[in-house]
């Protein structure tokens, strides 16, 4: 088995703690400066990488697709709307020159070939592949040949499905996320348990990307094993977007790593001893030791 991955300088999976991605995706709104809020939130809560959406809008979309009337801040079209909410060089360049000040890192889901090749220039850490790219086996190659790490969601798939996207990738530098794409997810579909059967079946390391409202089901997922937990951030789930309502605003993602990091020193190595701490509270209160 495939026990870990590095990610950047950590490496990831058993025996090591939990990977913290704050997913900022398109919760930006278009604007760098809500990013580097988000990337701020992120850092401070301790989260370990950020994570963006990349896509080529005019691939991924066609063109009835973008036609389609949408009532948004940005125009009354579909179009207008993923055009504004997609960053370029620009603005990923500002997002990349932050990231190293506060010194740590991102990476993007790329819907397509093209943004792959965009996003490679900025030499991320790792790649993230989004369920719905599961199945796309030449977008999945085009990652592999970036020799990178790989995050791989298997929301909305058949095992058969996994069992071929993990056949074209390499099983060394792969990390699975179990995940449930709904937004936001039910409890009763949120089968963390798949968690280990993912693990079982890939020998490889397993993580979770969530999309719940709250914390205790991320946490409940890190216990079980994931190496890695993914949840979208947000400034204010009141604002505008369409993945805000299943986001953690500030407060939610610092008790999520908070609690975890608890819960992570707690469980210990399984040895069981008397502690040094115990001994004068032992001679005070036991009335035999036969």
């Amino acid at each position: 088995m495939n026990e870990t991955v590095q990610l950047g300088k950590r490496e990831v999976g058993k025996g090591f703690p939990c990977f913290f991605i704050a997913e900022i995706g398109i919760n930006h709104n278009g604007s760098v400066d809500i990013a580097k809020k988000l990337i701020d939130v992120a850092m401070s809560a301790g989260c370990e990488a950020v994570k963006f959406q990349k896509r080529t809008v005019d691939v991924v979309y066609t063109q009835d697709e973008l036609a389609k009337p949408r009532e948004t801040p940005f125009g009354t079209t579909n179009g207008e709307l993923k055009y504004a909410l997609e960053f370029g060089d620009k603005e990923y360049d500002a997002i990349d020159a932050y990231c190293a000040e506060k010194n740590i890192l991102w990476t993007a889901s790329c819907w397509d070939e093209q943004s792959v090749d965009f996003i490679s220039r900025y030499d991320p850490a790792f790649y993230k592949i989004a369920s719905a790219s599961l199945t796309d086996s030449e977008l999945l190659r085009c990652h592999l040949d970036k020799g990178k790490p790989i995050l791989l969601s298997t929301g909305m798939s058949s095992l058969e499905e996994i069992d071929k996207a993990v056949d074209v990738l390499d099983k060394e530098k792969l990390v699975l996320l179990h995940t449930t794409s709904t937004y936001p997810v039910a409890l009763e579909e949120m089968n963390l348990t798949a968690i280990k059967t993912l693990s079982k079946r890939y020998d490889v390391p397993v993580g979770y990307s969530g999309h719940e409202v709250g914390i205790a089901t991320s946490i409940a997922a890190a216990n079980l094993g994931a190496c890695v937990v993914e949840r979208h951030i947000t400034l204010d789930r009141s604002m505008w977007g369409s993945d805000q309502a299943a986001s953690l605003e500030p407060q939610g993602l610092r008790r999520l790593i908070r609690d975890v990091r608890a819960i992570e020193t707690a469980m210990g190595d399984g040895e069981k001893i008397v502690y040094p701490s115990e001994l004068p509270i032992r001679a005070k209160l036991r009335r035999k030791n036969s």
